[in-house]
């Protein structure tokens, strides 16, 4: 499994100010084919300082989800704190 890119990333207007809503389309590598579906996700920031990243909804895929939600976090993280997402 390999994440090719996540494309089209579009930010949600939701009036909590620590709270961001996307939704996207990704583009993956699944057991030799390529797969695109959609893809929304939140990025939470904790009273701790903490940021908070979780898959709210992911698109038909016929692969396990937890290796695949572990890896589409790490991205999106990646995207985060390089501020590669859209404000």
């Amino acid at each position: 499994m390999k994440v090719i890119e996540i494309k089209n990333i579009e930010r949600k207007d939701v009036p909590i100010y620590y709270r961001r809503l996307y939704s996207s389309i990704v583009l993956m590598e699944l057991v030799n084919k390529q797969v695109e579906t959609t893809l929304d996700f939140q990025i939470e920031q904790k009273p701790t300082g903490a940021t908070e990243i979780s898959i709210t909804s992911l698109g038909k895929v016929d692969y396990p989800l937890v290796p695949l939600q572990k890896e589409l976090k790490r991205i999106i993280g990646e995207l985060d704190s390089s501020n590669k997402l859209p404000n």
